[in-house]
């Protein structure tokens, strides 16, 4: 059973409240609450719809378009590994075997510890390092099997 997630209001308005409420600045204030919770509750999308002035529609189009923004519970650690050519020829397929392996998820799934979700990406713009691997904002190239893991443990030791 996943225990139900508290929105915390104050901070959300805080948020807000830091871009002066501008719907301008609807993907910077949806950004700021993913980071807080790893995905936009569905609780706060018609808060953000009166407090900016917007349409609830308006902000389901920007968490679909954004590969950062999500509205489903995501990991702590967005994984990221790159298929494109480059990494793909140096194999970047082994490397999302061993984490599909390691994390038991698959390709968009989130471990059921919530710590990391999995996803392939088409370029993650360092051809030159392939095969290669992001998580959250910390790039990590030249990967094989046993290198991915002890990244993957790694950030594990961070949670402990």
């Amino acid at each position: 059973m996943v225990a139900k997630l508290e929105i915390d209001w104050s901070k959300i308005e805080e948020i807000i409240a830091r871009y002066e409420s501008n719907k301008e600045s609807l993907l910077m204030i949806m950004q700021d609450i993913s980071d807080l919770y790893h995905f936009v509750p569905p609780e706060v999308v018609p808060v953000l719809a009166e407090k900016l002035g917007v349409r609830k529609s308006l902000i389901f189009s920007v968490a679909t378009f954004y590969k950062t923004i999500s509205l489903v519970p995501r990991g702590k650690y967005i994984v990221h590994v790159c298929t494109g050519t480059a990494c793909h020829v140096r194999g970047a397929e082994k490397v999302m075997d061993a984490l599909k392996g390691s994390l038991a998820i698959q390709e968009g799934g989130t471990t059921t510890d919530g710590l990391f979700t999995l996803e392939g990406v088409r370029c993650i713009g360092c051809c030159a390092s392939g095969p290669v691997m992001t998580v959250n904002k910390e790039t990590h190239g030249g990967l094989d099997r046993s290198a991915t893991l002890k990244i993957i443990d790694d950030y594990r030791g961070l949670s402990s």
